[in-house]
């Protein structure tokens, strides 16, 4: 069988400069019900050399074997994806991570429905701590740095075994993961937009440089169906690619996507195409539960959520769940560090048995958000730890 070459250029680190705007963060932006509304950002990076993964794949797409070789320069590529591209193309040139970059095509695979044992196996979901999420983002919305992220994280208090992030923007995969590592913690890393689904998981399997050990989980998008910026079917196919790609980089952890639970509930392929299921879900955003009830509310839910799934056992993580201190009122639910308190502690409790199946959102306030009326004010007051120290 004839086997066609493709490289993908690992972007080397994401430094802080009048460079081209690059990614789109993550805005935890939940209105009532867990509708969403998305705030975009951008950031500025500039992209210096690195080395080549190499990928090798059939003539179908399929990924066949990796390697790395050299230190390149990365060129820019503004070109777009020549029109007799495949479907199943993996990535056809080097491609540098920012806006201008050609994107990259996600093909449509097959689905997968059950969890492998390997990843099952090498997954430390089953670890004792909770988990928390993580933005390492300056108040002004520039890019911290190594000492930075490590600052925070040595601000951070023991009992805890995972940190989640959603992108690889501001070399986030390389600075988290070396301050987890730091603190015995697990990275579920993210890649943050799924029509760039093969840069972005280069820069991951460049970030672990052949050890995945410290790797617990990597996403495919978070709340695209909820927010309408993808299909289901399209989700899937992301999976899929991204699943493949890490696969031949040695990654036997788990993948899914997270969205939702309510837009899971609708969409159960979502979660019947990932190793467990992942779902984001704030009691604060209905409406009708006080912050003492937020453990309460989440396990009557994960209930309704698995009616609905192929597998009707399926593991059920909650990616995100918190509580704002500031803000407005949204019916039962207000806004204080008081009721933050109560509600992270009410979660704990209802989840004291199963603590890896929880992630706390989140870490530190978030004061590069924008606070609106239609997120009760409350985007910048959900870090249970308050302001980061780091800046």
């Amino acid at each position: 069988m004839k086997t066609n070459t493709f490289a993908l250029a690992a972007v080397s680190l994401l430094q802080l400069a009048s460079a081209q705007p690059f990614g789109i963060r993550h805005a935890h932006k939940h209105a009532k019900k867990d509708v969403l509304v998305t705030v975009v950002d951008t950031v500025y990076a500039q992209a210096t050399a690195g080395p080549n993964v190499i990928i090798y794949v059939d003539q179908a797409g399929n990924p066949i074997s990796t390697t790395t070789e050299g230190v390149a320069a990365v060129p820019i590529s503004t070109a777009a994806p020549s029109p007799a591209t495949s479907a199943a193309a993996v990535v056809v040139q080097n491609v540098q991570s920012s806006s201008s970059a050609a994107p990259v095509v996600v093909p449509v695979a097959s689905t997968y429905a059950t969890t492998s044992a390997a990843s099952t196996a090498t997954s430390s979901s089953s670890g004792s701590g909770f988990g928390f999420s993580y933005s390492p983002y300056n108040s002004d919305g520039t890019c911290k740095t190594q000492a930075q992220v490590t600052e925070d994280f040595n601000a951070i208090p023991s009992g805890y075994s995972i940190v989640r992030i959603y992108g690889t923007d501001c070399s986030q995969a390389t600075t988290v993961l070396t301050a987890a590592k730091a603190k015995g913690l697990k990275l579920f890393a993210g890649v943050y937009d799924i029509t760039q689904v093969s840069s972005e998981v280069a820069l991951i399997v460049k970030a672990a440089n052949g050890d995945w050990s410290s790797f617990d989980t990597i996403s495919i998008g978070n709340e695209l169906v909820n927010s309408g910026s993808a299909t289901a079917a399209q989700v899937v196919a992301a999976i899929s690619t991204a699943r493949s790609l890490l696969k031949t980089a040695g990654y036997t952890g788990s993948v899914v996507t997270v969205d939702t639970l309510v837009a899971a509930r609708a969409n159960p392929s979502l979660c019947d195409n990932s190793d467990y299921c992942a779902v984001n879900s704030h009691p604060f955003f209905d409406g009708g539960v006080a912050a003492a009830d937020s453990g309460s509310f989440l396990t009557t839910q994960i209930p309704t959520l698995q009616a609905v799934l192929s597998n009707k056992s399926q593991r059920v993580v909650i990616t995100e769940t918190g509580w704002p201190s500031q803000g407005s009122t949204n019916g039962k639910a207000v806004p204080s560090s008081e009721n933050q308190s109560a509600a992270i502690s009410s979660i704990k409790s209802a989840f004291t048995s199963s603590p890896s199946n929880v992630i706390l959102f989140t870490t530190f306030n978030t004061m590069w958000k924008k606070n609106t009326a239609a997120q009760f004010n409350a985007e910048q007051y959900w870090g249970f730890l308050g302001n980061c120290p780091s800046g």
